[in-house]
């Protein structure tokens, strides 16, 4: 499975829209095979969904992300989690091992424990646990 973090300072950038790089992580097994980093150069919500897609993650995890460039990478193909705040390492962890859906991990003045009941920050099987075996 290969996830993609815009990072800032080696945690979650808190406005992907505005990122300067990408952490993408190769991982198998809730292993990390790889990293690589990239530089996001595109701007425009359109392109910017385009450069990303091109690295052909299966998940975006980030913090604040506007529904514009929200909707371009799903619809590329690209399952989106907003609203995340931490350290690289921390999130990682927590998304490997399905944890990714507690308190501390949720953005600073987002909706706590609602968040799972629907809305446009949180839906589907968002923080299910880990289902990719590589």
């Amino acid at each position: 499975m290969k996830i993609a973090i815009p990072q800032w300072q080696d945690r979650v950038s808190p406005v992907f829209d505005v990122a300067a790089s990408l952490l993408v992580v190769d991982m198998a097994n809730r292993r990390e095979e790889a990293r690589v980093t990239v530089e996001l150069t595109a701007m425009d919500p359109s392109r910017r969904a385009q450069q990303v897609a091109s690295l052909s993650p299966d998940v975006l995890i980030c913090g604040a992300v506007s529904w514009p460039l929200e909707m371009a990478l799903t619809s590329a193909g690209v399952r989106v989690i907003p609203q995340i705040c931490g350290g690289i390492d921390e999130v990682l962890e927590a998304f490997a091992n399905g944890d990714l859906g507690q308190d501390r991990f949720l953005m600073p003045g987002c909706c706590g424990r609602r968040r799972m009941r629907g809305g446009r920050h949180r839906r589907g099987n968002a923080f299910g646990k880990w289902r990719g075996d590589g």
